[in-house]
């Protein structure tokens, strides 16, 4: 059963937009497939808790992770098979065991830490909170942004993880991240 949650095996070189709500990381997972003529991998969350809010008005709750994060999983490994030599992931299960500890009095689901622990990535781009705050249904901290862009680089740190802070405009940002991508592919 808990297969769902891991990776399948892929030669591609995986990139995560990693941070906070709201600093850009969908943009450039967009811009990113397309300057490397690849896929991307959507944020599986957004599009539950969105059909969620709007057909019960409810947010996310605990029991919600592991369906997140099956389908973030589900999501990643079809669309590794469709990429060519690179695969951007505009998040992954890091991210929603960042996300569990941070609302969630530090609770964490024994098998969502497991694989968020486990699933290897190349590179993390943890995005920086100097974007322009944009509110929707789903995003409700704008205050507590840089509290929450220190947990996520934190959680980097503590496991040892491959990561760049990116920070500026969107032309800066391409660029920093296609400069650290492209040192990899080269590798």
């Amino acid at each position: 059963m808990e297969e769902k949650f891991k990776q399948e095996p892929s030669d591609v070189v995986k990139i995560v937009l990693f941070g906070p709500e709201s600093t850009g990381k969908t943009t450039l997972s967009e811009q990113l497939a397309r300057h490397y003529n690849s896929v991307w991998v959507p944020e599986y969350a957004r599009e539950y808790l969105q059909d969620k809010w709007n057909n019960e008005r409810k947010t996310c709750e605990p029991k919600d992770l592991l369906p997140i994060a099956e389908g973030q999983m589900r999501l990643e490994n079809a669309l590794a098979k469709k990429a060519n030599d690179i695969l951007i992931c505009d998040t992954d299960l890091l991210e929603t065991k960042v996300y569990s500890e941070a609302y969630y009095l530090g609770y964490c689901d024994p098998t969502l830490e497991k694989y968020a622990l486990e699933n290897t990535y190349d590179l993390y781009l943890l995005t920086y909170i100097d974007t322009p705050w944009e509110k929707d249904d789903l995003r409700d901290k704008p205050d507590e942004r840089e509290r929450m862009f220190l947990y996520f680089k934190d959680t980097l740190e503590e496991y040892g993880r491959n990561f760049v802070i990116l920070k500026g405009d969107k032309k800066t940002r391409l660029s920093k991240a296609v400069e650290h991508i492209d040192k990899l592919l080269k590798k």
